[in-house]
């Protein structure tokens, strides 16, 4: 069996359980809600690195569009000079030891914010036990990047009652039809692997509108950790201010070298598809590859996370091809050890 083959396996497998880990999280998120989430809407700061402040992306997309909760997500360890303590912070670190959360967590405490921690144990955990903040745990036995289900149902049934009515059947439903997106997706010859073998050596950029763009860095980032190659992303239509002068002055020769994957959902504008199958044209004329990934559900929940299973299976089939074990993510971990040497 190829080196790479055990890691792709159990990443693959992991994908499968992204219905299970979503509905978990929302049950979870409800039950800590208890005593702490009032019917009054509070600014909410979703405080998170890597995968973890994705699912704060991704829950922010649904409250903008459904709610009017002040919702900000925060990468890095302090909090805007607007938060106060009428308001909620959210912490979240797989391993509770990512410093910028825990140097968040000691400035929300200063403020006497409300605050829940989302974690598997370390530090964290330890300080919210101490102070009294309520904690959901999360398995400490898979890679951060696959929580990412979780904490987003996690949010969301922290926050239910802000919507404007319970999405606790809603959530029952997405889940059954993400079980159907999955298998669709990851049987043999399905989209992902299609789209990996359109891709091959290109270098992928991801576009989507404001609601689908922490899918799009969702995408960036599974191809950056998962298949160990350079992404990007990118905004729309504010990429078309700006990227698409670059576009329309890239050489030919260059031009090849890259592939824009286009996420639409069922909720895209007509004038946005068209502006996508306006720059379609000019990056065929230049010899770009331009694919376009339809998610044609109009519940934006929904589309978020079959986005999630079909970027995650596209990822995987990319380091597949390329014979790249995606569980390993070293650099990382090199990274933190130097920043600890330094702090010492």
């Amino acid at each position: 069996m190829a080196a790479f083959a055990p890691g792709l396996e159990r990443m693959r497998a992991l994908t499968a359980q992204l219905a299970d880990q979503f509905t978990n999280g929302y049950r979870d998120g409800a039950e800590a809600a208890r005593g702490l989430i009032g019917p009054r809407p509070r600014p909410t700061y979703a405080v998170g690195i890597g995968g973890s402040a994705i699912s704060g992306d991704l829950a922010r997309a649904v409250f903008e569009l459904e709610t009017k909760v002040p919702f900000a997500v925060v990468r890095g360890p302090a909090l805007p000079a607007a938060a106060d303590h009428d308001s909620l912070a959210i912490l979240m670190s797989h391993s509770g030891e990512t410093w910028e959360v825990l140097s968040a967590y000691d400035a929300a405490r200063r403020q006497s914010m409300r605050m829940v921690a989302l974690t598997s144990g370390g530090d964290l955990a330890e300080r919210a036990e101490r102070d009294g903040v309520p904690l959901i745990v999360i398995n400490p036995d898979m890679p951060p990047r696959c929580s990412v289900g979780l904490l987003l149902g996690s949010i969301l049934g922290l926050l239910d009652a802000w919507f404007p009515e319970s999405n606790e059947d809603r959530i029952g439903r997405v889940a059954e039809r993400l079980r159907a997106h999955h298998a669709t997706h990851a049987r043999r010859g399905g989209l992902p692997e299609r789209l990996a073998a359109r891709l091959g050596r290109r270098f992928p950029f991801i576009y989507g509108d404001a609601p689908l763009l922490p899918l799009a860095r969702r995408w960036a980032t599974q191809m950056e950790e998962n298949a160990k190659r350079l992404a990007m992303f990118d905004e729309i239509p504010e990429a078309y201010h700006n990227a698409i002068v670059a576009w329309d002055h890239i050489r030919a020769s260059d031009a090849r070298r890259f592939a824009v994957f286009f996420l639409e959902w069922g909720g895209t504008a007509p004038r946005v598809r068209a502006s996508n199958r306006y720059l379609e044209r000019m990056l065929a004329r230049k010899g770009t590859l331009g694919v376009r990934v339809p998610l044609e559900s109009s519940d934006l929940l929904e589309a978020l996370l079959e986005g999630l299973i079909l970027g995650d299976l596209t990822s995987l089939e990319v380091a597949a091809r390329g014979r790249v074990d995606p569980l390993p993510i070293d650099a990382v971990a090199r990274y933190r050890s130097y920043l600890d040497g330094t702090s010492r």
